[in-house]
This record gives C-alpha cells, structure tokens and sequence, in this order.
C-alpha cells in the first residue's frame, strides 16, 4: 500500500487539494510508468472518498508508429476498468511524416487530447511529465542554444489550442519514486520503446545519463516585464504595429523588451516561433544603425521612419484559402476564419496579383501593411457580407500552446490585437 508520504501519493494529493470547486479531469494515460502512476495515485484517491468534487476520466493517443500500439491502448483500458475510471481511445489516423516524426505526434497528440476534452466537458488535461523529462528537455535546449532557444524548461501549465489547460502535477518528482509508488501497490506499465530509440533527440539525451538542472530565473517576471514595455509602446493600426522611436532604444537595452518585440513580430507575421538567433541578430544591427529603411525577416517588414518602427506581414507567400460553407481554419496563421455562408468563401490577401513585393513600393505603412490584410470573396465572385463570415486575429505563437509563464505576456498581444484575454488554469 502507498503511505501518505509517499512523493507520488503526496504529489497526487496537493495537486488535488488546489481545485477549489468541483473539476472533470481528462487524464492522458500511454501505459508508461509515469501516465500509470498519475492515474493510479489519483484514483487511489478518489476513491478514498477525499475529493468527492472530482471527476476523473482517462484517455489514451494511438500513434499507430509500431506494432502493438493498438494493444497497449487496451491494456490501459483495462486498467482505467479496474480503478472506475472511464477510459477512450483515440488513433492517430492517415499518413505520418517521413521527417519531424516525433514533433509532428507531439502536436497530433496533444490536437486529440484537446478535442476529447471539450467533447467530455473536462476542466483540464493532466499529463505526467516528471523531473527525468523536464531535465531532459532543458538538455535538449541547451544543445540547441546556438540557435537562440535558450535553456527554458517546460511550465506546469499550458493552454492547448486556446481551449483547454493540460496541468503537469508530477513535474517536481523522479520518475524512479513513481515506479517505487507502483512496486508497492503491485501494479505494472509498459514500456515505450522509442523513449530510448536514439533515432530521436529525447533518446540519445537519455542514453548520455548526464542531465543539467532547469536554468534558474523568473520567466512569469520576465513575461510580465515584455508585456508591460508592449502595453506601454505598441499601437495597432489596422494591418500593422506601430513603435514610438524612443521605444527603440529600450527594447536594444532591455532584455525583456526585446523578448516581447520578437513574439511581437512572429505575431505580426504569423509565425509560432521567434526568429532564430541570425535572423534576430541582423535586425537588431539595422535597429541599432539608426537607417530610416526598411528591412524584412520573418515573413515580416521592419519599417523604420522619423515617426517610428512599423511592422507589417510582407505581401509574398501569402496562400489563397478555399473555406467551404460552414467551415472554419487558419488563414496565414494570422487570423481564424469562419465562414456562415451557405457557398465557399475564398480569403487572399488584399494585394495579391498586383505585382511583386520587394520591398520598393511607394506609400506609407498603412497602405503597405494593407495589401497584406486578408480579403473575403465567394469563389465565383462578390464580396462577402460581413454578417456571413467572423474573422479574428491570432496570438500565433501561442495559438496552440501557451505556457503558464507566458501568459501576462500572451494577454498583452491578446489587448494589443482587441481580442478576448486567454484563460486562467483551473486551478488557480
């Protein structure tokens, strides 16, 4: 049997003790040793009678990558049976990338987790990422921090999909005191052998055995600190964002500045990450030089003139987007579309098919930044009416996951763009 102050019980137990109202929770159960104690310690709980306010479901991703996938899909079912706990399946249907493989099922994974979610009205998706995994991947950061990632770790909380937080509530303890926890109670798990395949980067981190611990510092502090200056400096303007020259200086001298101009700009040209760190670099030597020019990187013109700093999406590589009737999807990863028409609306950029952007055209920025801006049209002809489609912008780069630290930083662009605010983890 456990004992109260076993890590993963007392884990399992505080995590629970933060929901101050009643909760569904949709627990994400692969059949790994870390998943299986996550749900075992929480059911092992509620059935103790001790949080009579929560409800657990369970819910199990189907990658279809290897032989047997299906069947430990249904070992996992008979587990949840075993403990009450409702328990689906969901598969990872079509074709699967040749390259990015595991990326590409991180993103499916967590796609599918979202959508049971809202389907079973759940309050939040937990995960049982340990401290193994969170030191792995700061490993795997630090690797790449040529490439000006840095040495971040993961949050305890995200947002996927804008829709619901997945919590992490055994990111604090050792996968070795969940294995312990399951030895006692005579349960077992199955073992994932792509989690030490060194084909893939989180397998040849974990057979090096030597792991560094998260980097320190306030990232909550530092997200705060970038919306504050975004709040203070950035103005919107139809199609583009706006600096005041004297918030140049800041943001070349203030670190968290900086990071906030940079989401700033992957949101203007509707991008998930960041530039990379040559990219960032060039456009910190233009903005340090003073030109009054323009430059562009990111799918992004960085136009600076005697009245300040204005960012626009480049009118160049901007797709045509077939919506049918009823249907909604991301235009440019800039904004999300709606269309409540009864026939196919097409959305383009407004300047499409007007010759090429290189950057030498005349006009200010509002007229620039306009032929960027998207244009709704039937597919045989004729504007649409503005009662027959909703077009909202996107924060891009968290429009699929958004850490718990970035949050205040989220909600400053969320303002900038005049859309709602994100929501608050449920447990807080």
């Amino acid at each position: 049997m456990a004992h109260a102050d076993d890590p993963a019980f007392e884990a399992a137990g505080r995590f629970l003790k933060s929901f101050k109202h009643p909760a569904h929770l949709l627990v994400a159960v692969s059949g790994g040793s870390d998943s299986t104690g996550l749900l075992v310690a929480l059911a092992t709980l509620r059935a103790a009678g001790r949080y009579p306010g929560i409800t657990l479901s369970a819910c199990t991703i189907d990658h279809d990558l290897r032989p047997g996938s299906a069947g430990e899909a249904a070992w996992v079912g008979a587990l949840c049976a075993r403990h009450g706990v409702r328990h689906v399946i969901r598969r990872w249907e079509g074709e699967k990338p040749v390259s990015g493989l595991q990326a590409a099922a991180r993103a499916r994974r967590y796609g599918l987790l979202a959508d049971v979610a809202v389907e079973m009205g759940a309050d939040a998706v937990l995960a049982a990422h340990t401290r193994d995994d969170q030191n792995e991947t700061v490993a795997m950061r630090a690797a790449r921090s040529a490439e000006g990632i840095g040495l971040s770790g993961m949050a305890d909380a995200v947002l996927l999909h804008g829709a619901v937080w997945l919590l992490r509530p055994f990111l604090a303890i050792d996968r070795a005191a969940i294995r312990a926890f399951l030895a006692a109670r005579g349960e077992g798990w199955r073992e994932d052998p792509s989690n030490d395949n060194p084909r893939f980067e989180r397998g040849r981190i974990r057979a090096r055995g030597v792991l560094p611990e998260p980097a320190g510092g306030d990232r909550v502090l530092l997200s705060r600190c970038a919306a504050a200056f975004l709040a203070e400096n950035v103005r919107t303007e139809g199609a583009f964002f706006a600096l005041a020259p004297a918030a140049i200086g800041t943001l070349l001298a203030d670190p968290a500045a900086w990071r906030g101009f940079l989401v700033l700009a992957a949101v203007a040209g509707g991008r998930v990450h960041a530039l990379e760190a040559a990219s960032a670099g060039r456009l910190r030597g233009f903005l340090a030089s003073g030109t009054l020019s323009r430059l562009t990187a990111g799918r992004v013109v960085f136009d600076r003139r005697r009245d300040g700093l204005f960012l626009y999406r480049e009118c160049r590589g901007i797709e045509t987007l077939a919506l049918p009737a009823g249907a909604a999807a991301v235009w440019d990863g800039r904004y999300h579309v709606a269309n409540r028409a009864g026939r196919t609306i097409m959305v383009s950029a407004a300047g499409s098919g007007r010759g090429r952007d290189d950057g030498a055209g005349l006009g200010g920025p509002a007229l620039r930044a306009s032929r960027a801006a998207p244009r709704l049209e039937f597919e045989h002809g004729g504007r649409v009416p503005a009662n027959l489609a909703a077009i909202e912008p996107l924060v891009a780069p968290y429009a699929r996951f958004l850490p718990r630290f970035d949050l205040p930083l989220a909600n400053a662009l969320a303002e900038i763009l005049g859309r709602a605010p994100f929501s608050s983890p449920p447990n807080e």
